[in-house]
């Protein structure tokens, strides 16, 4: 299966570069992957839309402020970062991509808004790409990126972060601090929204996956089954699992919300086969914890635990499109797609969504 397999045509003008004028009044694309029929909806349809009795899986990251940008000490000049994850337990060492990488190397100093200073170290896996470990001399925390970071908006997205994406690039049941990028189907919902999916008697929980780049970074294989993903860190609280278990023993759907809820769903289901257990053994599809996970979703791939999605229209050639695909079909996926470009849906982080059922 070649990534070529995944492309499409997208006008540069539907990438959206804005976000809509008020949160949920966006355009949704109903899908059936049986039969691939597509219906134009609105978001604010939503409720009727979906069976009562479903489950609703939600992604509660949070994003953090991780663009970041320090002073090389020996050119003065500025160096932009993307804290991804702290790879030791003093808040130390911290992996993060960097631009211009080649001329990033160990042992290089850089000096950040308010002071603080960090050095390039060597570690297993960076050289030869975007990647690079900097050290600091003190923990790093949340009240540190609050002070010295940007909300790391998508690289398509054409302009610096405003006031406004502090909120808006938010999802307004995140509380988990962790994602170097939003998981952007959930930019859709309200409290009003929740509160009307609540009366129509749809059921939710709430699981943690913190966003790395790797999932967003191009797919550089000719050969989709050579692409390797990067690692991303994951929960399931115990009343979530048990929800999820509920649901499934009895007949429910379970709707992920966004790709990163797949990715953690998915993900434990693959953890209990790795241990010999068939996902549904004796009620259980997936066990409470915490684990990380390099899955890869693409055609071929057989979901345990999903029934229906709700997520973003999608990147052209990027492991996103592919989990959709996967999960709908390439040739639905793709039809889907050039009718939303012909009925110029607004298409990426800030743009419409697609419930697939």
């Amino acid at each position: 299966m070649l990534t070529s397999d995944f492309y499409f045509d997208l006008p540069e003008e539907l990438i959206a570069q804005h976000p809509s004028g008020e949160r949920g009044q966006d355009r949704l694309m109903l899908l059936n992957r049986a039969t691939g029929a597509v219906e134009h909806q609105m978001m604010d349809n939503l409720p009727s839309l979906i069976e009562p009795g479903t489950l609703m899986v939600f992604n509660n990251s949070r994003v953090r402020r991780a663009r970041v940008y320090g002073i090389k000490e020996t050119t003065g000049r500025e160096t932009e970062f993307m804290f991804l994850n702290t790879v030791d337990k003093d808040c130390l060492v911290w992996n993060t991509m960097v631009k211009s990488a080649k001329k990033q190397k160990p042992g290089m100093r850089y000096k950040f808004p308010d002071g603080t200073v960090a050095q390039i170290v060597a570690h297993d896996g960076n050289e030869g790409t975007e990647f690079r470990s900097l050290k600091f001399d003190s923990a790093i925390d949340e009240a540190w990126f609050e002070r010295n970071g940007h909300i790391p908006l998508p690289p398509y997205i054409r302009r610096g972060d405003t006031d406004d994406d502090a909120e808006r690039y938010q999802n307004v049941y995140a509380t988990d601090t962790g994602s170097a990028a939003c998981p952007t189907a959930g930019l859709h919902f309200t409290e009003d929204m929740l509160a009307r999916l609540d009366a129509a008697g749809i059921q939710r929980c709430f699981v943690t996956l913190h966003v790395g780049l790797g999932t967003f970074l191009p797919v550089r294989e000719q050969s989709v089954e050579n692409h390797r993903m990067h690692e991303e860190w994951y929960s399931i609280p115990k009343e979530s699992a048990d929800a999820i278990n509920r649901a499934k023993a009895d007949g429910r759907p379970v709707l992920a919300v966004g790709t990163t809820s797949v990715r953690t769903l998915e993900s434990a289901a693959a953890r209990l086969s790795a241990g010999g257990t068939t996902p549904g053994t004796d009620g259980i599809w997936v066990g409470a914890g915490t684990s990380s996970t390099r899955i890869f979703m693409y055609p071929g791939y057989k979901f345990s635990v999903v029934d229906k999605m709700f997520t973003n229209f999608h990147t052209p050639e990027s492991t996103l499109i592919m989990l959709v695909s996967a999960f709908a079909g390439r040739e639905r996926i793709l039809s889907a797609y050039r009718a939303a470009v012909s009925e110029r849906y607004r298409f990426f982080s800030y743009g419409d969504c697609m419930l697939i059922t």
